[in-house]
């Protein structure tokens, strides 16, 4: 079995993943609630046509960083964040930028299911129709679409006027999916989003995933080391408010530079 010192200086490269250029790229960003200082100095990049995972103990600042990239923090009383987010080399912090539109831009997907009490059908053309759209005709396709994309239009295209309530735990998540991608976003935030899913919904909500990078920029924050090996092609680990290492997957997971990353892959904590 190879040492862990071994592992920390094997030179062997990795091929790199198939993804396109940088979609978003946070420099020097931190986060601070009243006096405690939840993430400090993250600088990284999310790829266009990439997944990138974020991993880490529980309170590491995973969420927190996610949280960042679409100004979620912002709804929080007394957050300070520091540094800068770029999407589209765009500031999406700078003082004329609406927070409502970076949300168009980058959707999120919760930890927990939470489909409205509407029908399927308005469940998705919700963000639509906030955004002002009013014809009928765009609004039906771009719900077929994005049930499509949610890999979801065959369990419910004959029920789309029931309510959304209705469907299965895995359903009702890639609904939330659905629900997101109507708007068209350019990014997809994750937050441990298998957390209350049976394994069957887990692997329909992961091949969904990596069907969904070849369009959408995806950030997934997820507590299964398998998950982020099987769905990710960069992978960010986190501890205690800092970035500890940030590199391609298949490296971290086998090849870890730092010695608290290793650590954590194999088990050692978390």
């Amino acid at each position: 079995m190879m040492s862990a010192a071994a592992m920390m200086n094997d030179p062997e490269p990795t091929p790199a993943p198939m993804v396109g250029p940088v979609k978003m790229k946070a420099t020097n960003v931190g986060v601070r609630y009243g006096t405690n200082q939840a993430l400090r100095n993250t600088t990284l990049d999310v790829h266009a046509n990439a997944v990138l995972a974020l991993i880490g103990p529980s309170g590491c600042g995973k969420s927190t960083f996610l949280r960042c990239l679409n100004r979620m923090n912002d709804t929080v009383e007394g957050c300070v964040v520091t540094g800068s987010v770029l999407l589209e080399g765009e500031d999406i912090y700078a003082p004329d930028v609406d927070p409502v539109l970076v949300r168009r831009r980058v959707g999120m997907v919760f930890q927990r299911s939470n489909p409205f009490p509407k029908s399927i059908f308005e469940n998705v053309a919700y963000g639509m129709r906030i955004q002002g759209v009013r014809d009928n005709k765009v609004i039906a396709e771009r719900v077929e679409k994005a049930l499509r994309g949610a890999a979801l239009w065959d369990e419910v295209k004959d029920r789309l006027g029931e309510s959304g309530l209705g469907l299965s735990g895995g359903q009702q998540q890639r609904l939330c999916v659905a629900r997101a991608l109507a708007v068209e976003p350019e990014v997809l935030l994750m937050d441990e989003p298998a957390s209350a899913l049976d394994p069957i919904a887990t692997a329909k909500l992961e091949e969904l995933i990596m069907e969904l990078r070849r369009s959408v920029s995806i950030v997934i924050v997820t507590h299964s080391m398998q998950q982020a090996r099987r769905v990710s092609q960069y992978t960010a680990f986190f501890y205690m408010g800092d970035l500890i290492e940030l590199d391609e997957t298949r490296n971290i997971f086998e090849r870890p530079k730092q010695l608290k990353t290793q650590e954590y892959v194999s088990g050692r904590f978390g």
